[in-house]
């Protein structure tokens, strides 16, 4: 089987991309900065309004994925309460400052975890040596790898996805990182089972009062009165190639 899993930066995205027919979601804050832990009220909201599965990411800040202790201890009281709260996965990842897998931190978030599945992000992406990670998180026991192939976009990665997909010993492989409806053939093919999409349109704000020469951004030409949001046709539509493929592989 493949699965469809689409990054929602919200709840309302969470919802839609439920109704197009997504298996997954992966539910994030502040797209600007690739992706930051949802806040309470969000996750209330997607255990309440959600039935298909959420995976919450865990990341403090923007950045890079070598963290401060203090970054730690916030992370690790955030995996506790997203495993409390109930959520059958979360999306996390560290590195070390040589560029490798965290792995004495990585065994603590484990162990903290108790039966959550754990995704690893595309901290793999930034790592030293692709081949020796992989080895050390199937050790770890992760669930799944989200990642690009080490490349800007993961159509560019693909022979490395390839790679590491016929490697894995355990965790799966999902490619994720300019995903589309245009290329999602190209994956399948390549015997990925699971990828990683925002499946988003640019949607124009509501306010007709639009204050001139005021931004809420270090990023002073950065349009504040638009964002992406999932777009359900692109959904249903990928999804819609997934079963295909299903029914022609079978």
């Amino acid at each position: 089987m493949t699965t469809l899993e689409i990054c929602c930066y919200g709840v309302d995205c969470a919802m839609t991309a439920q109704q197009a027919g997504a298996d997954r979601v992966e539910l994030c804050a502040a797209p600007r900065e690739g992706g930051l832990t949802p806040s309470a009220g969000s996750l209330e909201a997607a255990r309440r309004e959600i039935s298909i599965p959420v995976h919450p990411i865990v990341r403090p800040r923007g950045g890079d994925f070598c963290y401060t202790a203090r970054e730690f201890e916030i992370m690790k009281s955030d995996v506790a309460r997203i495993r409390d709260m109930g959520f059958p996965g979360l999306v996390i990842g560290m590195l070390d400052e040589e560029a490798h897998i965290d792995r004495a931190r990585m065994r603590q978030i484990m162990a903290l975890c108790d039966g959550v599945q754990v995704t690893f992000h595309r901290a793999f992406d930034l790592c030293h040596s692709p081949n020796r990670a992989l080895d050390e998180l199937t050790a770890l026991g992760v669930a799944r790898v989200l990642t690009s192939g080490q490349q800007q976009s993961a159509e560019n990665g693909i022979a490395l996805l390839k790679e590491l997909n016929e490697q894995s010993e355990g965790p799966i492989i999902m490619a994720g990182a300019g995903v589309r409806l245009s290329n999602l053939q190209k994956f399948l093919d390549s015997g990925l089972c699971e990828v990683h999409s925002s499946a988003s349109r640019l949607v124009t704000s509501p306010m007709r009062y639009r204050k001139a020469g005021v931004s809420m951004c270090s990023d002073a030409e950065m349009d504040e009165f638009s964002r992406y949001c999932v777009d359900s046709d692109v959904v249903e539509a990928m999804k819609s190639v997934m079963q295909l493929n299903t029914v022609r592989v079978a």
